[in-house]
């Protein structure tokens, strides 16, 4: 049994994450904050665009538009696969990395300013639960993909 009103705070910090990012400044002019995922799919190495789909539940049109565009700035490369050589792997170039790195760095800075009253133990015990309920969505995601929801009369 959850808590009283847990499904409530979720949808509202969900939803004040979704207006914060899009009072971000672009720390890349050409980058539109909301295809930072498939720079972070690429931290660990090159991986083919289906790959990178699959990591960021996205489909793959959207991951081609969005590397076309990486491409076309320079901060991410296509790679001839060894293994395959009618696919192509998509990996991060130097200036790919630097951006990946800066935007890291905003969003510590940001998380520090918003958590600077918080005991360590809290942050981390924020942080680990946090990680968990993400695994659990994840896993939900992976396992029931075409789960079906009701949605309730009354918010219709």
């Amino acid at each position: 049994m959850q808590p009283s009103g847990l499904g409530d705070q979720i949808v509202r910090v969900v939803k004040l994450l979704n207006a914060h990012r899009h009072q971000l400044p672009r720390l890349h002019p050409a980058v539109d904050p909301a295809a930072y995922p498939l720079l972070f799919a690429l931290r660990p190495g090159p991986a083919r665009p289906s790959e990178v789909a699959a990591l960021i539940h996205s489909d793959i049109s959207t991951v081609s538009r969005q590397a076309s565009a990486f491409a076309h700035e320079g901060l991410i490369e296509r790679l001839p696969d060894p293994g395959d050589g009618r696919a192509q792997l998509l990996s991060l170039t130097t200036a790919g990395t630097e951006l990946l790195t800066l935007i890291r760095a905003h969003r510590e800075d940001w998380l520090g300013r918003l958590l600077a009253d918080w005991s360590h133990e809290d942050r981390c015990a924020f942080a680990r639960l946090t990680g968990r309920f993400a695994d659990a969505v994840e896993r939900q995601l992976t396992t029931h993909p075409q789960c079906p929801t009701t949605v309730s009369k009354d918010l219709v």
